[in-house]
């Protein structure tokens, strides 16, 4: 190998050095491509996001009225539904009302009520709703007509819990629905079967009641029951509509339902 001058020797050294900080002049070069998994999981990261977003915005009553959940969110909507958060989302809120429940002072002349809702708050149409999209797709009322009619909604297991736990504290139960009076036979077999028994009293729409927005319904089924001399305690549902409006209880509480609204 022939030997290298002295000014070749600081020639190459100065080009090795120049070859060294190229890296660091251009860190990505023209031709670097994005990690394989990396745009994908960025994406899947926004979708995620984006929908709890929505769904606590919906939870929070944010959102207002909403008629199906957004097309991007049925995968997160069917997960969350069929996951342990839905769970235990639920067993805080059952939790937190048996906290007040006992705080109550029963007077014991039978007047202290609670009221429930039944769909997504002590019956679960979830198997129903896994065959319709999770709110994904239009209400359709004959089809849900007829898995009433079946009577086959398992109960929610916090919520059954809570439900017992009030009936041992001595307050009177009674049961607010949106279910029309022609369903009575098959919700009271519903919730039999579930486990639920005891009700001071079944409420559902009559004729008269039909074209009423559930708010106003429900409020006026409650005054009812205060003109009675019952005081409304606590109130369970999964729509804000269950717990708004006149009559209220003195404490409302909220289950998580992001698959349907109803004002």
């Amino acid at each position: 190998m022939a030997s290298v001058s002295g000014s070749g020797r600081f020639a190459l050294a100065i080009l090795l050095l120049f070859l060294g900080q190229i890296p660091n002049a251009f860190p990505q070069s023209i031709i670097q491509s994005w990690p394989r998994n990396q745009a994908s999981n960025d994406h899947d990261h926004d979708h995620v996001l984006y929908c709890d977003s929505w769904r606590f915005s919906v939870e929070t009553n944010d959102a207002g009225y909403w008629s199906k959940i957004p097309a991007r969110c049925l995968s997160f909507v069917r997960d969350y539904m069929n996951g342990d958060r839905y769970r235990s989302d639920s067993d805080v809120v059952a939790g937190d009302s048996l906290a007040f429940a006992r705080s109550v002072e029963i007077a014991g002349d039978g007047r202290d009520a609670w009221v429930f809702d039944i769909d997504e708050t002590l019956l679960s149409n979830l198997p129903y709703y896994e065959s319709h999209g999770f709110g994904s797709e239009t209400f359709d009322e004959k089809s849900f007509d007829e898995w009433v009619d079946l009577a086959e909604a398992p109960a929610l297991p916090a919520s059954l819990s809570l439900y017992k736990e009030l009936e041992q504290l001595g307050f009177k139960i009674f049961l607010l629905t949106g279910r029309s009076e022609f369903q009575r036979n098959a919700t009271e077999k519903n919730l039999v079967y579930a486990g639920y028994k005891n009700w001071e009293r079944l409420l559902l729409r009559g004729p008269s009641d039909q074209r009423k927005p559930a708010i106003v319904y429900k409020s006026e089924k409650r005054s009812d029951l205060v003109n009675e001399g019952y005081t409304i305690h606590g109130n369970s549902g999964d729509q804000w509509s269950d717990l708004m409006g006149f009559a209220i209880a003195q404490r409302s509480f909220k289950l998580p339902n992001p698959m349907y609204y109803i004002a």
